[in-house]
């Protein structure tokens, strides 16, 4: 596997949402590769986007704005413009729909749920 930016966190893991190592190598995989890794031009990104990630679940689980990001993540503004870009590619839902089914997977069941309940009260 290329390396990335994301590789290398500058930080140690200090919030309870923080990724483990094992949830980072599910999602790792599924990050862009920037282009200048490829030869594409461009510069080296200055986050790692674990950091990114954790500063994503961090404001999640807490139910945070994003201008109330603790100072340990990178600036507030660098974290939504990543979350944005990943959104509008697809990249938000495939993290879900990927660990979704692992977790449905280590629970002993499928991955992908055969049918849903819908309560219109």
């Amino acid at each position: 596997m290329e390396g990335n930016a994301a590789d290398h966190p500058d930080r140690e893991r200090r919030h309870p949402s923080d990724m483990t190592d094992a949830e980072w190598a599910a999602i790792r995989p599924l990050l862009p590769v920037p282009p200048w890794l490829k030869d594409r031009g461009g510069q080296p990104e200055g986050y790692c986007h674990r950091q990114l990630l954790d500063a994503i679940r961090y404001l999640v689980a807490g139910g945070i704005s994003w201008r109330a990001m603790p100072a340990d993540f990178p600036d507030w503004a660098r974290v939504y413009a990543f979350f944005r870009r990943w959104r509008e590619h697809g990249l938000i839902t495939e993290f879900h729909d990927r660990l979704r089914g692992k977790v449905r997977e280590h629970e002993g069941r499928e991955a992908e749920p055969m049918a849903g309940i819908i309560d219109a009260q």
